[in-house]
Order: C-alpha cells, then structure tokens, then sequence
C-alpha cells in the first residue's frame, strides 16, 4: 500500500488581504481538497510558500489541517529547511501537533555533499516515529539527491518515500529499478502519468487543487493499469498543468484559486502575483478541461 496515499494536494497557504494565516480558509480548503479526491495534504510545502512561513505559522498550519481534516486524510508536514537543527525541531513540533507523516526537502542553498544530505535527512527521520517523504527537486534546491544516495536512505525504517521533482524519467526509471522498497510520487504534475509508467505509485499535485477529481482519476486508471483512459486524461489535463506554471509556483495557482473558489490573498514576497495574462491562460486551460466556454 502507498504510505501516503496515492493522491495528495500540496496545499497553498490562505493568506487574509494583510498577509496574515487565514484561519477560516485553511480550514475550508482542507475540506474542499479532501472533497475532491486528496487522500493526503502536503502542509508548509513549496506551494504553501514554506521559505516565507515562520516556525509557529508553520506549527499552526500543522494543526489547523489535521483538526480539519481529521481522519479522512493523510496530513504530511513540511519540516524540511537548509538548517537540519531546525528541521529537527520543527519536524519534533509537527509530531505534537499529531500529523501523521513529514516531508523533508533537500537542503536548499548550501548545496551539501551527497554524505551531508545523508546525516541531514538521517538526524530528521530519527527525531520522531513518524514516515519521511523525502522532496527531491533540485531546479529549487540546487542540489540533487542522487539514487545511490536514496538507496542509502531507504535502509532507514522510517525514510519510506521520495517526491521525485526531478524531471528526468531516466532517474525515476532508476530509482524504481533499485529500490523497490522505496515508494515513488510524482512531484511535477506534468510528469504524474510517464513516472507512474515506469512504477511511480502517485502524486503529490498542485493541479489538484482546480481539477482534484480528474487527477485522482488518472492516478486511480493508470493504478489499475488502464492506461488508455488515463492517457486521455493525461492529454486533457496538460493545458493546466502547463498553464500553472508559466510563473514561478504558487503564484498561478493562488491567483486560480482566488478567481474561481475563494480569496486566499496573494503571494507573500518575494513571490509576485501572477500576470493577468497568466490567470486568463488558466482559465481557457480550466474551461477547456470542463467543457465550457469562458
């Protein structure tokens, strides 16, 4: 079985029109995410605009998801920074808080050696009994977690799955091929159903947010091995895929979101809004998907 499901949402984080937590819409998007075919949340991820998020926002986040959610799905914490000694902490703070898994991300900006990211990642997952999604996406981090080194990780207990934001299927074919034990999602929406053809088990989506059932379904066709179906729904969900990422990330989606469900306020800087003409593509792409016309 998948540790963590086979579809989870990398949640955005509602921001009032000051730039503080919205509280109520955390709760509410939680809700609308699990309604619409998240079995898992990311929280404090790239998408929740984690770097710009302060360890209590972060703790906040953690719990107000979980009571939200409850036991209708998987909470997965990001915990991960460049500074392990606050990964550990943090990841410490999100076990009380009763998540029920962590994400760890490459340790951005410093760029460790392959033998710094193992003791990083070790000191994370030997802080609580909880699961560890590692998140490797080294277009971000600068720094990619190389297969050996994953092999390396997967001896731990508690180290059970990767994000793979690579983009290289040749390193997700790799990674497949040698470490079976190791659970594969997809982290670039794009690339869900290639890397599921090569023995990805799922998803963690940021179109999921727009577009949750359609998502879900593709996971679940190509899951079962129909792989007609979920090519067709591949094809039909790539327009939004792209569309969502013609700036950097969170921006389209936010500016989506706040369009066409709820206001959950903008970007917090450096992060800028997304282009009028980015939100306008986003929106021939989502209206296309539903068969509509804008």
């Amino acid at each position: 079985m998948p540790p963590f499901g086979r579809v989870l949402t990398a949640m955005i984080t509602p921001f009032t029109d000051d730039g503080r937590i919205d509280e109520d819409r955390v709760d509410r998007l939680a809700r609308h995410l699990v309604e619409t075919g998240s079995e898992g949340i990311v929280v404090a991820g790239t998408t929740g605009e984690s770097p710009t998020l302060s360890a209590d926002e972060k703790v906040g986040l953690f719990h107000s998801v979980k009571r939200a959610v409850g036991d209708r799905a998987l909470v997965v914490a990001g915990t991960g920074t460049y500074d392990t000694a606050e990964s550990v902490e943090l990841s410490k703070r999100a076990a009380d808080a009763g998540v029920d898994g962590l994400m760890a991300v490459t340790p951005y900006y410093s760029k460790p050696e392959q033998r710094g990211l193992i003791t990083h990642f070790t000191m994370i997952a030997d802080s609580t009994d909880l699961p560890v999604l590692l998140y490797n996406i080294p277009g971000r981090t600068g720094r990619l977690i190389e297969v050996s080194t994953l092999a390396t990780l997967a001896e731990h207990d508690r180290i059970v799955a990767v994000k793979d934001a690579v983009m290289n299927i040749d390193h997700t074919s790799q990674t497949v091929h040698d470490l079976p034990e190791l659970a594969v999602y997809s982290g670039q929406d794009s690339y869900t159903l290639a890397m599921m053809a090569v023995g990805a088990i799922g998803v963690v989506s940021v179109v999921s947010h727009l577009a949750g059932r359609q998502v879900a379904d593709m996971v679940h066709a190509a899951d079962a091995g129909n792989f007609e179906e979920a090519r067709r729904l591949h094809h039909r969900l790539l327009p939004l895929c792209n569309a969502l990422f013609v700036e950097s990330n969170p921006a389209p989606v936010k500016a989506a979101m706040a369009k066409w469900w709820e206001p959950v306020g903008r970007p917090r800087p450096p992060v800028a809004e997304a282009l009028p003409q980015t939100v306008e593509a986003v929106g021939v792409a989502l209206a296309a998907l539903q068969d509509v016309t804008v």
